[in-house]
């Protein structure tokens, strides 16, 4: 990746809060924010934000564009996918409590979600959580977090790569309708996916959009790593790497044999 590009986000503008994050990405320095409706805009992005909205709606018009096999694909090739409430129901493995038929699910992030674990909207609130170590990087001095729930799903299962970044903890009369459980799961990640239940677009905290930016760029450091190895490099029938062209630092000579200009 050259470092004069910026970071292309897209954010999937099928239903729900797609401006909103696009208007909190646009806060973020190097990053060119924009919102995905078709493969070609899709193909084009670092990374992807799958908003919060209605998760049954989002997953027909996603079906009925042609776009599940291309999201799918797109997150089959490790370019990192955020998924906010709705979304984070999109990217798991399994998910509970859908509608007669169920919904099509992009997959990949080993867990199992609820579909209305906090129930109806009328059930809707808003609260702090503590912040995950990974955030410190962007606010160190900022130990909570305003979580938005809006008809909220939850983690209730996750397998041992899921990294669980934030936990909300349930009230007495919470632990009833959940058959004493005493907490879930909110916000998850692994490798090159993350999933949160409640929405940081709706509020004035970057601190969720920063990491999700930051997720993009480790990955974008890695691929521009391995494509340089591959491209100056080519395995042996044995296995060993040759290279295949001068190491960057040697001088380039000229016919007379002199050193005539330096090669980076």
């Amino acid at each position: 990746m050259s470092p004069d590009r910026p970071t292309r986000i897209g954010v999937l503008a099928l239903q729900g809060s797609f401006a909103e994050h696009v208007t909190m990405l646009k806060r973020v320095n190097g990053v060119q924010a924009f919102e995905v409706r078709t493969k070609e805009e899709l193909q084009s992005a670092d990374g992807l934000i799958i908003p919060g909205g209605e998760s049954t709606t989002m997953a027909l018009v996603a079906e009925r564009w042609g776009l599940i096999p291309e999201l799918k694909h797109f997150s089959a090739q490790h370019r990192p996918v955020w998924g906010t409430c709705a979304g984070a129901i999109f990217l798991a493995d399994k998910a509970t409590g859908t509608k007669s038929g169920g919904q099509a699910l992009l997959g990949g992030l080993d867990c199992t979600v609820h579909r209305n674990f906090f129930g109806a909207q009328i059930r809707s609130f808003v609260t702090k959580l503590k912040a995950p170590a990974c955030m410190r990087d962007f606010g160190a001095e900022l130990e909570d977090f305003r979580a938005v729930f809006i008809r909220a799903p939850g983690v209730i299962d996750a397998g041992p790569s899921v990294e669980i970044l934030a936990e909300y903890h349930l009230s007495p009369e919470e632990q009833k309708a959940q058959e004493g459980r005493e907490s879930v799961a909110v916000a998850v990640r692994d490798q090159h996916l993350l999933a949160t239940a409640f929405h940081p677009e709706l509020t004035t905290d970057l601190r969720w959009h920063q990491l999700f930016v930051q997720m993009v760029r480790e990955q974008q450091s890695k691929v521009h790593y391995n494509g340089s190895m591959q491209r100056d490099s080519e395995l042996t029938e044995s296995g060993h790497l040759i290279r295949r062209s001068k190491p960057a630092e040697l001088p380039c000579y000229d016919e007379g044999g002199s050193a005539s200009e330096w090669r980076h």
